[in-house]
């Protein structure tokens, strides 16, 4: 449990500088440039990941359970994943009606995300692992949105091709996920297939 304790750490510490220290990020931004700060942050978050690997796979082999989530959760959790990856792909396709709406859909899709496994799972890993990262994707989404604010930032402008360019990548993501890389990547298999 400590390596995923660490690793969580490390990951969130890494991607919380603009929440905490925003200043001193900018100072170290203008330092280092893009590349070296890019290259910094990639390499506290990518041992942050392996960590977190770790940490979560061994304790998943000794599990503590805090409670047994019902069947129907599984099912919620689905529905709330397919927002998540739409919201998460909405980020990235540019002028997209979704991304004007909520301005920052990647931290919107993480807590959403976030919520259904710890709705569909109940033991003490998967309450630090998915509530440590709701607890800081909300943290995430309201520093941007009081620096948006502060900043005087409007909505962009939004078409429906980019919504449906945004709708369909993150569907398809999802189904991928959904009914093949989560099995062969975590060993679960979210619709119950062994």
């Amino acid at each position: 449990m400590l390596r995923l304790i660490l690793g969580l750490a490390l990951f969130i510490a890494a991607h919380s500088v603009r929440i905490v220290a925003d200043d001193w990020r900018t100072r170290t931004l203008a330092r280092l440039g893009p590349g070296g700060w890019k290259a910094v942050i990639s390499v506290v978050s990518l041992g942050g990941l392996v960590l977190i690997a770790v940490g979560y796979g061994q304790a998943r082999s000794d599990p503590v359970w805090l409670w047994l989530p019902a069947v129907w959760t599984r099912h919620l959790a689905a529905l709330l994943t397919l927002g998540a990856f739409v919201l998460v792909a909405a980020a990235y396709v540019p002028g997209n009606q979704i991304k004007a709406a909520v301005g920052h859909p990647m931290a919107l899709g993480v807590k959403v995300w976030a919520l259904a496994h710890l709705l569909a799972n109940g033991t003490l890993a998967d309450v630090l692992l998915f509530g440590s990262l709701l607890g800081w994707a909300v943290a995430s989404f309201t520093a941007a949105r009081r620096r948006d604010r502060r900043a005087g930032v409007g909505r962009p402008p939004a078409a429906l091709a980019g919504t449906v360019i945004a709708v369909v990548a993150g569907t398809t993501l999802w189904a991928a996920f959904a009914f093949w890389l989560h099995l062969a990547l975590f060993g679960i298999a979210p619709f119950g297939r062994a």
